[in-house]
Formats: C-alpha cells, structure tokens, sequence
C-alpha cells in the first residue's frame, strides 16, 4: 500500500514537472512568438529601416539673429529645435542617466536586471524602461493603453524598437534625440526650447541644478513643471531627488549636493510665442516673407516646405543687442509721453477725448467704422450675426484683459469702451539699418504685439512733416548747385494756381510768424523754416523731387503738387530709413535686407539674398545735403541731442519731455518732423554706419497733443533715438561710427559758412562790400 502510494507520488510529480517544462517551454515561445509577430506587423505598423533612420518629427522654422542668436520659431505645436549630442552638457546627460537609466551604456535597448527586477516586485521597485524604450515610446507610440493586453502588446514593440535604436544609432546620438523630442512644457519642446523658456540660456550654459531640474521633468512634465501647475516645491523636491541619484552614481560630490539642494530653482522663465519675447513685430513682417517665398520655392520633389515643421533656419540681420536697445528705449519713453498726454485729456479737461476737433457725430462715425474693421465685428459675422446684433453686443459689459504700461489689467467694460481705450494711446514706429549694406538691424512696429498688431514700421503711413523737407533741398543743390551756406528770404511766397500743377494759390506760413530777413539753407532747415522750403520747390518744382523720392525707394504715390515740400505725403518708416539712408551711403540707394540666407535642417542653403544697389544722386549732392542735415543737431530742432538736461519729474511719473540727458559729441546729421495738429511726430537721425527712422502718433489723426510743446517730433521721436544710440554707443561691442561722414574728394560746394562768406565777398566788387563788414 505504501508502495503504492510512493509510487503514485513520483507519477504526480513527473507530470508536474512535464507540466512545467510545458509551461516554461510554452511561456517561452509565446514571448518568442509574440515580438516576433509584433516584429512583422501583426499588432500593428511597425517602423522599417527608413523611418529608424529619419524619425518623423515637427522642427519649428528658427529665426536666428545676425549675432548668432535666437529671435524667436514658426511652430504649430512642436516648438522644436534639434541640438547634437556635443552641445549638451556633461552633467545634464549624467543627471538622465543617473536618474532614468543607469546600466544605459552597458544594455542594449532592453535592462535585463531592471527588467527582472519590476516582474519580481510587480513594479514596485521601480520601472524598467530604458532610455532606449522610452525614447521609442516617444517616437512611435505614445503613452500606453490600460487595457492590458494592449499593455503587453505596446511594451513588445516598444523592446524590438529600442533594439533596433541601439543597433541604428550610438548611445550618443540616443540621448541627444531623447533630450531633442520631450515635450516639457509651456511650448518647450526639446531641451533647447526648455533651457531657453525656463532658464533663457542655450543648453550648453545649463549649471547643475538647472540640468537636475529639467530631466526630474522627465518623470511628468505637467506635475513637476514650475509654471504649469504653479508647483515650485513638487518640482524643487524632484530636482533633489536628481541631484540624489547623481550623487549615489558618483556624478557630484555630498558636498555638492547637499549645497544645491538648498537653492532655489532659479527659474528665468521666457515664454516663447508668436507674440511674446523679442522683436515680435519683425517676426510677423518675416512669416509674411516666408509665406511668399515657400509659395515660389519648391523642395525638389515639387511638394513645398513646411514653415511651421520643416526645421528650417532663417538667418536675418537684426542684430539681438540693438534691437533690444531700440524696445528699451520705446519702454523708457512711451509711458511717460502717453502720461502727459492722458493727463492733458481727462474728461474734464477735453470732453471729446482722447479726440481734438470733432464733433459727437464725427466721433460716432469714426467709432462705426471701427466697429466694422474690429475681430469681434468679423467673427460675429461669420457666425451669422446682423449688423444690429453685432452693434448692440458693443454696448454689453464683457470680461477682458486689456493692456496698460503698468501691466495687463484684467477688467469688465463694454467693447465700445474698450475701443475709445484703445484709441488714446499713443504708437510708435521704428526702424534701424545699415546705409553700407542695407541690413536692417532693429524693428520695433509698436510697444506690444500681443495687444497691437499694426505693423508702424513698414504697414503704417503717416504724414511726414518737415523730415520730407531733405528730399527737396537735396533735388535743389543737385540742379543749382546751392550751397547749404547759400541765404534765401523768409519773407512769404505765394504760388500761384496753374503753377507746378498747383490746383489752387498756395501761401505757407511759418510755424514761429517770422518773414523778417534771410537764412542760410542750412538754418533755414536747422529751424525748418516753411517759406524757403517753397521758395526752394518754386525754383525745382515737385515732378523732380518726386523723380528723386522714387529712386530713393519710395513706393507710396506722392501728388505733383508744391505743398508736398512740408511734408503733405503718407510714408512709412520703412521707406523714409531707406531713402535716408543714401545720403549717409554717399549717393547710392542700397534696398533694405531682412534675411541674408535660409538654410534646410540638414545646412543646406536654399536662399542667398543678392543685394540691390543703384546709384541716385552723385556723392557731392549726398554729402551737401548730410551737412544740411547736421546743422538739425547742431544749432536747430534737434539740438536737445548736444545738451545735457537735468530729469524732471512730477508728482505723476509724468517727466518733462525736454529733460533727457544725451549731451552727444560726433556727428550727427538728422531731421525731426511734426504734422498739422500735432498728429505725428517723427525723428530721422543717422550716423555714418546707422541710419534710425522713429514715428510716434496715435490710431486716429484727432487724437493728439493740444500744442507743440509736447506734439512736435523733437518731444514724440527724438528721445527714443537719443535713448537708443545711447545704448549702442554704450556696447562697444557694436562698433557704431562717432566719426565724420565721408567727405568726397572733389568737392566743389563750400560747404564751410565763414569760407564761402568769404568767397562771396571777394567776388564782389569794392564798391559793393558793405560799409559794415571790416576786412
């Protein structure tokens, strides 16, 4: 019996160990079974040899500045740009490795202990993913089902895709591509975009606890993200856990961690999008130019690039340093100028503000038709609304954030409000180039992008004023070879109708009442004297001027009447630095350049901008007319730029406009200009190598200053010239000309006031020298 029993007892057991063996053998092959239908296709697409190679990712178009840095992306939803595993830190990729893997470059894509480990502890040991997987993970399927089958499904080709990795690329370039396709947050896509929003350094700049801060993202980009969730201590907590493992791997030293875990995160977040950051308006003119040239530029296979995922490279001429100097000097001195200028139209001072000049209805007409050019008016009729639908919602209070220079204000105001708001600020416009080389170096199209898209640098135009005046008396010495020593009377002039095309009499007036005597041209342009300005386009009359603001560049049509020497047209800043910018450039026109070259992700370049040059007036003509011009600064309405001012200021933070300290020393030749009422102001200013352009007016001509003292261009545009140049002549670095502009070598008109005085004298004869000059 017991026999029997002990025989029974070996059968159980042999058959438990063929069931084993089964089991074993069986599980075995399932596995074996399962990657290799899963390699094949069977649970879905796999990726074959040519995907491996070049993973399909969005890279977002960068804008890179003329000094090697980054102005800002085109992106839709990947704001990605790839950097090599090189430009990545060593104690960044320590941390990685540290923290998510840390046998990374003894596997071979699958962890076989971590593995082992995660199936024994049922996964509460920790995972098992390697950098590999989850790379693969990232690249090809995401995040993970919870249904479980699907579960082991994924993880299969999750393995094979990690091993084929390893065996298509270097541990090296595995990292870099593990850093370039993370998404951290806040449209930090890759860890260039991340260390450029959170720490506003390029990776390579990365310190250790920046590096600890960014791969504990890696765990959950969303929960340990500082700005996210407004969760700066969950996120410091996961950095020192980094900075722990880096320590137990022997990266860092006790020391080292024990003293970073005490600071702070450090955090200098730069957001970057479409209407934040650094010369956001330029980027807008710039996606435009893109835009044009995808559509005439196709890949060689015919389809046409993609800007917003292409990953190509635009390389512009703007220059970071100058062009943050030019917003600068635009936030140093717009809040105080529209300071003054909303204390001048509170209600009980102007009724009709911020408007001068209308009547109620007028002001009702000028509110209509912005209703009807406003986004709300055309969102609500694509919706379907009717224009008494559209009209009356202007009148419900609404939620919104409008702008201030103190700062966004979230408020409660009726949409019409909102608009009359709007409409009492004042604009400004400018634009900085090159006279040599035509590039462009900074672009500011207005204070902030976000609240104000109109372009003032090259979509805007405005009157022009007295900055026209140049053009008039560049034309006149370029005919009669006129001194700027040459006088002229102040005395009134009246052009008859029928005259130069003149459709009626014209009489100018000058702005101070006097017509006693006779001035020099060049101070009769120093204190923009408007007689002599018509005096001089009676003797040329307008079709040669106009002949001459064409080949200057201008685009914008001028009417061939005598008024047009004030400064009657419409141009833009664009066109007016451009016209400038010949005379400093002796004579030769040189079109304005924005991108130099357009490459592809892989360096290829696809574009090469060819410069556009021409030769308009002769040297001695340019150089005549810069000396005019110099006399502005010297002696006339810009002489504010010579002086040095005490800062005055009142209770309100408004400041005395006059007050700003330039006390500039070297050559500078310029032309300030202000409209009927005070609409515009503007400042064209140029040093040999830098010609600026700045305009300042409001939305709507009726809205501006009362009188002179602060509407003329010397108090609206010229303080942000001077502010800028300040700058730029503070950075050493951007080598912007103090000397004298080029002097021709034949030159034939004095332009030295005391020679040619002289000169005049002699050529008189005895009996014609006045009593009272004693030689």
């Amino acid at each position: 019996m017991a026999k029997k029993k002990q025989v029974k007892q070996a059968q159980d057991f042999q058959t438990y160990v063929r069931w084993f063996w089964k089991l074993f053998l069986g599980g075995i092959l399932f596995i074996v079974l399962l990657f290799l239908l899963a390699s094949w296709g069977v649970f879905g697409e796999m990726p074959d040899h040519t995907v491996l190679e070049n993973p399909k990712t969005n890279l977002a178009t960068e804008i890179i500045s003329s000094d090697g840095k980054t102005l800002g992306k085109f992106y839709f939803n990947d704001n990605r740009t790839p950097v090599g595993y090189d430009e990545l830190p060593k104690h960044l990729v320590d941390a990685l490795v540290a923290t998510e893997d840390a046998r990374f470059f003894e596997h071979s894509g699958i962890d076989a202990r971590g593995t082992l480990r995660a199936v024994v502890k049922l996964g509460s040991g920790g995972g098992a993913s390697t950098i590999s997987q989850q790379l693969a993970k990232q690249l090809f399927h995401g995040e993970g089902s919870s249904n479980i089958i699907e579960r082991v499904l994924q993880k299969a080709k999750e393995w094979i895709i990690a091993i084929r990795l390893e065996r298509q690329y270097t541990k090296e370039e595995i990292i870099a591509m593990y850093f370039n396709i993370y998404d951290f947050g806040n449209n930090a896509d890759g860890i260039r975009s991340a260390a450029s929003i959170y720490f506003d350094k390029e990776p390579h700049e990365l310190d250790v606890k920046e590096s600890a801060m960014l791969v504990g993202m890696f765990k959950n980009s969303s929960l340990y993200n500082p700005r996210e969730h407004r969760n700066p201590v969950g996120t410091r907590n996961r950095r020192n856990v980094v900075l722990s493992q880096m320590e137990k791997y022997d990266y860092i030293s006790e020391e080292t961690k024990d003293s970073l875990q005490g600071l702070d995160l450090g955090l200098r977040y730069s957001p970057q999008s479409h209407r934040d950051g650094i010369a956001t308006y330029f980027r807008a003119y710039l996606d435009g130019f893109m835009k044009d040239w995808i559509k005439n530029n196709p890949k060689p296979d015919g389809e046409k690039y993609n800007l917003y995922g292409d990953g190509l490279k635009v390389y512009t001429t703007i220059d970071s340093r100058m062009q943050q100097y030019a917003e600068d000097a635009i936030q140093q001195h717009m809040p105080r100028l529209q300071a003054e200028f909303d204390h001048q139209n509170t209600p009980d001072r102007n009724p009709t503000a911020p408007f001068l000049e209308l009547s109620q209805s007028e002001i009702d007409a000028l509110m209509k038709r912005g209703m009807r050019q406003s986004e709300r008016w055309r969102v609500m009729k694509n919706e379907g609304k009717t224009d008494e639908e559209i009209i009356s919602s202007f009148d419900k209070p609404t939620s919104m954030t409008v702008f201030s220079w103190k700062g966004e204000i979230d408020t409660v105001m009726k949409p019409i409000d909102s608009m009359r708001y709007y409409k009492s600020f004042l604009h400004p416009g400018m634009m900085s180039m090159d006279p040599q080389t035509g590039h462009v170096k900074a672009w500011v199209g207005g204070m902030n992008y976000k609240h104000f898209q109109y372009d003032h640098v090259k979509q805007g135009k405005r009157q022009v004023g007295s900055t026209f005046k140049p053009f008039v008396y560049a034309t006149a010495i370029d005919q009669l070879h006129l001194s700027p020593c040459y006088k002229m009377p102040r005395s009134q002039i009246t052009i008859e109708a029928g005259r130069h095309g003149a459709m009626e009499s014209w009489t100018p007036s000058n702005d101070d009442g006097d017509y006693a005597g006779e001035l020099t041209l060049k101070a009769a342009l120093a204190s923009s004297v408007n007689t002599i300005s018509a005096r001089l386009m009676d003797k040329v009359g307008p079709q040669p001027v106009i002949d001459l603001v064409e080949k200057l560049g201008v685009e914008s049509n001028i009417p061939a009447v005598p008024s047009i020497a004030l400064g009657t047209p419409d141009l833009s800043v664009y066109e007016m630095v451009a016209a400038y910018a010949t005379f400093a450039n002796q004579g030769v026109y040189t079109k304005p350049v924005m991108v130099t070259h357009i490459e592809d992700k892989n360096g290829t370049i696809l574009y090469q901008f060819t410069p556009e040059s021409r030769d308009v007036i002769s040297e001695e003509t340019a150089y005549v007319t810069v000396k005019l011009m110099e006399g502005v600064t010297d002696g006339g309405s810009g002489v504010r730029l010579r002086t040095k001012g005490a800062d005055k200021y009142r209770a309100d933070y408004r400041e005395v406009v006059t007050g700003y300290p330039y006390e500039f020393k070297n050559p500078i030749a310029g032309k300030t200009g202000t409209t009927q009422n005070q609409s515009d102001g503007w400042f064209m200013g140029m040093v040999p190598n830098l010609v600026t352009g700045v305009w300042v007016g409001a939305e709507d001509r009726a809205a501006h200053f009362r009188s002179i003292t602060y509407g003329q261009g010397a108090a609206m545009a010229l303080p942000i010239w001077g502010l800028y140049m300040k700058a730029c002549y503070a950075d050493e670095t951007l080598d912007i000309s103090q000397e004298e502009f080029v002097k021709p070598k034949d030159l034939t008109i004095e332009v030295d006031c005391e020679v040619y005085e002289q000169e005049v004298n002699d050529s008189l004869p005895d009996e014609e020298i006045p009593d009272e000059l004693d030689f």
